[in-house]
């Protein structure tokens, strides 16, 4: 017998959704990765540089993942929980965290980095991300794409306009990057297969990424939580999309 909606919920809804690891999820969502390996591209980049910026670090779990960090890493987080969680991750790496509120400006020199990285970011000011960087230094960043995850968002919240279906689109970020005077040296795209198997896979997403539905509770969707639990009984798992593209880029001189 399989478990009741209610109790799938329930379930989903204690859950801790601290951090960005995604373990919890095993065994009842997949999510194909991109093909190019962002975190070993990462690893690559890291351990050549002098100086190098994580922003918007999460937890810290991509960058603790890498072989070598440079002699100075600092990681910028915005969320409390975050910046706890990274501190207790990074320090013992020798990376300091900087509590930051994700808008400009960075708080930091002009050109006090060589390498900026990012896994995701919410936002990007690309103005900050060039004044930060050296001559000749590089960002190197994996970025959600545009409609990503969308069959689930509009789900619940309807269909969205073209406007905001191309919001994060790549080839508009790799635009606002050259105009902010670096140059796009690697860009790459994929589209990729998701599954959650059932409703607290569903539940546990959209608490841990907000951005998805906003102000999202399981009271004020709970009938539309149960159809969709209905259809992945009747049907199978729930499919979607996520979005993701890889972008590098240099300061020029």
């Amino acid at each position: 017998m399989g478990r009741t909606f209610e109790e799938l919920v329930a379930e989903a809804e204690s859950v801790s959704v601290d951090g960005w690891d995604f373990s919890w999820l095993d065994g009842r969502a997949t999510e194909q990765r991109p093909s190019w390996g962002y975190q070993r591209l990462m690893g690559e980049r890291l351990a050549p540089a002098n100086a190098a910026l994580d922003i918007q670090t999460g937890g810290g779990e991509v960058l603790a993942g890498t072989a070598k960090m440079p002699p100075v890493m600092v990681a910028t987080e915005s969320w409390p929980p975050n910046v706890a969680k990274a501190t207790a991750l990074l320090h013992p790496l020798g990376a300091v965290v900087v509590a930051d509120a994700d808008e400009p400006p960075l708080p930091f020199a002009d050109g006090a980095f060589d390498l900026v990285t990012s896994r995701h970011p919410a936002t990007v000011w690309w103005d900050e991300i060039a004044r930060v960087l050296q001559p000749g230094g590089a960002y190197f960043s994996q970025h959600v794409g545009h409609a990503s995850v969308f069959e689930l968002v509009e789900y619940f919240l309807g269909p969205h306009p073209e406007k905001v279906r191309r919001g994060r689109h790549y080839e508009d970020e790799s635009a606002d990057a050259q105009a902010a005077g670096l140059d796009v040296v690697d860009l790459r795209f994929e589209s990729l297969r998701i599954e959650f198997f059932d409703i607290g896979a569903v539940i546990y997403f959209l608490r841990k990424v907000i951005w998805m539905v906003p102000g999202f509770t399981v009271q004020q969707y709970l009938e539309r939580l149960r159809e969709l639990h209905e259809l992945i009984e009747a049907e199978g798992p729930f499919v979607a999309h996520s979005t993701r593209f890889l972008i590098e880029a240099r300061t020029r001189g």
